[in-house]
This record gives structure tokens, C-alpha cells and sequence, in this order.
């Protein structure tokens, strides 16, 4: 008998590990998906009541294709990939800030259907993540704060605003950047501080654009991308489903406190400042944008962590020291662990990477051995992470920081990185292959 598309692989045997996570983001359900698939019992507390389609646009490169490409045989990334850009014929345009000439039409790699790249809106894709844990039967429990952690020697859990007591015998803290669970995994308050810049990004539907000669082509043939590199800023503007939506970043020098919020609302004239002088063309895309949909985000930047696991030692330059109080049953993932800054492109896939690696090391270190689970599950992670984290500064500054003379030589030297070893990388192969010694070392 044929096997269905949406027909899941037969997951492993199952482990008794009830797996708490704290937040529904992209990486708190990679997480759950990859527990369900690795035997574990996933559940999962997030705050917000209802799944809203928030935000703008957001990248998974391949090293995340290839996670999802292994769910449901398939399924889940063909559906991704019908609300994603398509720039096999386009590519992408670099242009000169001041003049607008294009420096360098830089070619999209010859598409890989077993790691595909997504580019599309963070709400729609992460919809399509949603729904699918939903159908592999993990239960998400939306409209739930969690005012606290817990452990002991036995188990670990949250305790609700509510005052109830969830029990488990591990808690994943996904909960972003704000994480709560980051104090008791470090012992104290991180603040987060500012890294001296920030975004305008926007999202809006087509129609002003097409009524404008002048902007139309952008929308009528096909999807778009386009990036304007000037001194200390950049502006990226893309066309997606087929024209049908436009979206545009605008980072920049920004000093602004954070000690309250990193998001505001945004303004048209704050944007049309830092654009003095610029090619015409992006102020005129600016334009077509409502000031309604206008986000004004602050990049806040975290020094590494010490430890992602309660109770555990530091790790680079603090490693051996005794960090923070805990039974080692409490960790943290993606964002609420280390934060990216978007010229990495690679945010949100690291969490993804995150999950599927913690995932596989509970399997194969069992119910009794959640403490080496986590510690190796930071071992692995730790290096590799903190090496992708740079590569979003150094974008940033090469772009920032343009040699125009010496891209005049050499155009191909302001295009967009695409490094092998972060690309090419599988993380569920790869815990697999090292998981067990390094389980062994903390066991």
C-alpha cells in the first residue's frame, strides 16, 4: 500500500521522559517535534492565548531544510516552501548606496529538495510548525504563564501563574529572549544590553507599489530581492508569493535604552533621515509602506553564557567554574540561550539545531541520566553556536564598512557569506555520531 505524504516515520521506542517546554517559538517546537520523534513525551506552556501570524520575514538556511525535510516525509517542507521567496531565476541584487548602480547579482545555489531554504513570514511559516505538532498529538497548552522553575534530585518542572505545579523530569526554557528560566540556570539577572543598532522592518500587501511605474517591476515578475549597502547602514527589500508581498529591513546606528522595551512602533520621517542622500529608489519603496505596519526593533546583544544547564559548570573562558544552583535539569534553547543578530541569517536554525540535538542526547542517555543529557547537549552546542553568532558581526561590518575600491576589483567580495561548514552541517546526524562519548564524559 502507498505510504500517504503526511504519513510520519515510525518513531522510536518510547523513553518515559516527560519533556516540559517553555514557548511555542520555532525552537520550542522543533524541540517538541524532535522529542515526539525520538520517544520522549513532550509538552509544551506558552503565554500567549491564541497563535497569532506576527512579524515579518524570516531565513532558515539549509542546515534547517534539512530538519524539516525529515518530517513527514517531506510534507511539512513542501508546504513551507509554497509560502517562501523564489529566487532561482533572480537572485540577489547588491547595490551601491549613493548611486544604485548593481555591484553584484549574486546566484542562489542549485536548489537541494533534501535541504531547502525558506525565506517567508515568520507568522505563516511558523503556522505550518504549529499545526504539525499539533497533528503528531503534542499538546500545547496556549494562555499559560510561567511564573517559576523548579527541580530536585528526581524531577523538574514550572509552576504556573496560577500556582499550579507541573511535574517532569526535564524543562526546556525556549521562552526567547526574556527568558525566565535564564536567571535559575545562571544564578543571577542578565540584562541584556544594546549592540548599538537597530531595525525599521515592515510587511505590506503589493497594491501601491503596482500603481507606481517607477516600483511596479518589483512586483511583476515574481519574487525580488534587492540590498542597498551603505556607510554604517544597509536596506534589504524583497518581493514574495509571486510579487504579492513586499517586506523591507533597514538596520542602522542606534543608542537608544532598552531598559524597558526593544520594540516600538516606527516611524516614516526617522526612516527617511538615515536615507538622506541615498539612491532615490529607496526612499520611494519607503513610501508604498502603511506607517501602521512600521516596527522599530532595537538589536540587543548578550554576552555568551556562561552555561545553558542549571547547576552546571561555565564553559570558553569560564569553563570549570562552578555557575548557578540546580540538579542540572533545566536548560536553555535557542534565543532564551544565545541571541542573533539577523545579518547571521541563522537565528532561528540554530534553535532549530538546539532541539534536535538535545532531543537525540535524552534518547540516548535515558530517564536516568537527564543531568549528562544536558551537559553534553551544551558541550556540543556551545563551540559551533558561538562561531555562528560572529558571522552576523562580521556581515554586519562588512557591510558596514565597505572597501568600495576594493569591491570595484573584487565585486564577490561584498556578497552575502554562505560558508560551508554552517550550510552543510546535520545536527541530528551529528549528535548522533558524538552523542555517546560526550554523555560518557558527564555521566
Amino acid at each position: 500500500m502507498a505510504v500517504s505524504e503526511t504519513t510520519e516515520p515510525q518513531a522510536k521506542s518510547p523513553t518515559g521522559i516527560k519533556v516540559i517546554i517553555v514557548g511555542a517559538g520555532f525552537g520550542g517546537l522543533t524541540a517538541a517535534i524532535e522529542c515526539k520523534r525520538q520517544g520522549h513525551d513532550p509538552v509544551i506552556y506558552e503565554s500567549f492565548p491564541v497563535l497569532k501570524a506576527l512579524g515579518d520575514i524570516i531565513s532558515f538556511g539549509p542546515n534547517a531544510g534539512r530538519i524539516f525535510h525529515r518530517w513527514s516525509n517531506g510534507a511539512i517542507s513542501r508546504k513551507m516552501r509554497t509560502l517562501s521567496i523564489d529566487l532561482r531565476e533572480y537572485g540577489f541584487n547588491i547595490h551601491k548606496w549613493d548611486t544604485g548602480e548593481i555591484v553584484i547579482n549574486q546566484k542562489n545555489h542549485i536548489r537541494d529538495e533534501t535541504a531547502p531554504v525558506f525565506n517567508g513570514h515568520r507568522g505563516e511559516l511558523h503556522e505550518v510548525v504549529f499545526r504539525y505538532a499539533q497533528e503528531l498529538g503534542i499538546e500545547i497548552k496556549l494562555g499559560q504563564k510561567v511564573e517559576n522553575y523548579w527541580e530536585d534530585e528526581k524531577a523538574a518542572g514550572i509552576i504556573l501563574e496560577d500556582g499550579t505545579k507541573v511535574t517532569g523530569d526535564v524543562v526546556i526554557g525556549s521562552d526567547g529572549v526574556r527568558s525566565k528560566a535564564r536567571e535559575l540556570v545562571l544564578g543571577y539577572d542578565d540584562k541584556p544590553k544594546s549592540s548599538g543598532y537597530a531595525v525599521w522592518r515592515a510587511w505590506f500587501p503589493n497594491k501601491d507599489m503596482l500603481a507606481d511605474p517607477e516600483t511596479s517591476h518589483f512586483c511583476n515578475n515574481g519574487d525580488t530581492f534587492n540590498g542597498w549597502i551603505g556607510p554604517d547602514v544597509h536596506f534589504l527589500f524583497s518581493t514574495i508569493k509571486n510579487g504579492s508581498d513586499c517586506c523591507w529591513v533597514l538596520t542602522h546606528r542606534d543608542e537608544a535604552d532598552i531598559a524597558e522595551s526593544w520594540s516600538f512602533p516606527g516611524y516614516l520621517k526617522d526612516v527617511y533621515k538615515v536615507l538622506e542622500g541615498w539612491d532615490p529608489m529607496c526612499k520611494r519603496i519607503v513610501s508604498k509602506t502603511p506607517e501602521s505596519v512600521l516596527v522599530d526593533w532595537k538589536l540587543v546583544y548578550r554576552d555568551p553564557l556562561p552555561t545553558w544547564v542549571s547547576g552546571g559548570t561555565g564553559h570558553g573562558r569560564e569553563e570549570g567554574k562552578y555557575v548557578g544552583k540546580g540538579y542540572g535539569r533545566i536548560c536553555l534553547l535557542g534565543d532564551a540561550a544565545h541571541p542573533f543578530l539577523p545579518t547571521s541569517a541563522q537565528g532561528a536554525t540554530q534553535a532549530l539545531e538546539d532541539g534536535v540535538t538535545l532531543a537525540v542526547l535524552l534518547r540516548k542517555a535515558g530517564k536516568n541520566n537527564i543531568a549528562a543529557a544536558l551537559r553534553s547537549y551544551q558541550d556540543i552546542r556551545y563551540e559551533r553556536v558561538k562561531n555562528v553568532q560572529k558571522t552576523g558581526e562580521t556581515t554586519r561590518d562588512m557591510w558596514h564598512k565597505t572597501d568600495w575600491e576594493k569591491v570595484k576589483k573584487n565585486p564577490e567580495s561584498i556578497g552575502f557569506p554562505r560558508e560551508d561548514w554552517i550550510f552543510g552541517f546535520d545536527a541530528e546526524k551529528h549528535a548522533e555520531e558524538v552523542g555517546d562519548e560526550a554523555i560518557r564524559r558527564f555521566s
